[in-house]
């Protein structure tokens, strides 16, 4: 009766959340960790498009039971149990595939879910960010070792490594010129969201053999048109979406702020899958060849 009362009329707070959600998973029975060398987890959850392409690329997706919104490559993965937007998860939703082990992209949120989430004892292992070669790498690496296979990982990621390698020494040799590019992530409403330095989008437009047009901030941020001017792109860089955050070429190229740039006038736009661009996993030589293909027949 007591407990009905707490609950009647006003919202839980985040400890009685927590405390629910620990009941749930001791009725589960899953605040045991059975991660271990000698009992490997079964029931994974992977959240992040990345570590859900390593999971498959290392051949363990037989393990896998759910994913979040972002992993949508390989096309198998689309056929597990969605759990949310990696950003805005619901721990409810991810503990509901009654994981043994839950592999995350560095990023997942929100803060209180995530708090929950790791306070659940279910083993939650956060992957490190990867802009570079060697960061791809070291992620693929501490997947196959949260997923106990270190010899599968070690011989992806050296053969990734390899692509990158060679990638990279193909796009120093070439006679391309370095475009000015301008990644936007969002045009919704007119406001227009850019990249600055410091983010995966800058990254991926140096690897391909690209500068970014803007590198007065880091991070993502809304920017002006005086702004825009100022950086004077070749190329407008996106992300292939649909939604309130897409536009036409056309709807792009009539916005005040790019109208006057140079890739306004020769409608240079480029747009690529999110995942396959900013991903940074198994696929991204494959995505710098494709970008700086583009960014070539573009300028």
């Amino acid at each position: 009766m007591r407990f009905k009362n707490m609950c009647k009329g006003r919202l839980l707070t985040s400890d009685r959340i927590g405390l629910l959600v620990t009941l749930i998973l001791l009725a589960l029975g899953l605040a045991t960790s059975n991660t271990r060398a000698d009992n490997p987890a079964t029931r994974v959850v992977a959240l992040g498009g990345s570590v859900t392409e390593i999971v498959f690329a290392l051949g363990e997706d037989h393990r896998l039971v759910a994913r979040d919104t972002t992993s949508s490559f390989p096309e198998a993965a689309l056929e597990l149990p969605d759990v949310g937007y990696i950003r805005a998860l619901s721990p409810e939703g991810v503990l509901s595939a009654r994981p043994d082990l839950i592999i995350s992209e560095e990023g997942a949120g929100p803060p209180d879910a995530l708090d929950l989430l790791k306070s659940a004892q279910v083993p939650f292992v956060e992957m490190p960010q990867a802009r570079t070669a060697e960061q791809i790498a070291q992620k693929i690496e501490a997947v196959g070792a949260a997923l106990g296979v270190p010899g599968k990982a070690a011989t992806l990621a050296t053969e990734v490594s390899a692509e990158l390698q060679a990638t990279a020494a193909d796009i120093a040799a070439s006679d391309q010129p370095r475009p000015r590019v301008l990644f936007l992530l969002s045009t919704q409403g007119g406001r227009l969201m850019a990249s600055g330095t410091d983010t995966a989008a800058d990254a991926i437009i140096r690897l391909a053999g690209g500068d970014n047009a803007i590198s007065t901030f880091e991070g993502y941020k809304s920017v002006t048109a005086e702004a825009i001017a100022t950086a004077a792109p070749d190329v407008i860089l996106m992300m292939d979406r649909a939604g309130d955050h897409a536009s036409s070429d056309a709807e792009l190229f009539e916005m005040p702020a790019l109208r006057t740039t140079p890739a306004a006038q020769d409608k240079a736009v480029v747009r690529m899958d999110g995942l396959l661009l900013l991903g940074f996993g198994p696929r991204t030589a494959h995505a710098v060849r494709t970008l700086h293909s583009a960014l070539d027949a573009a300028g």
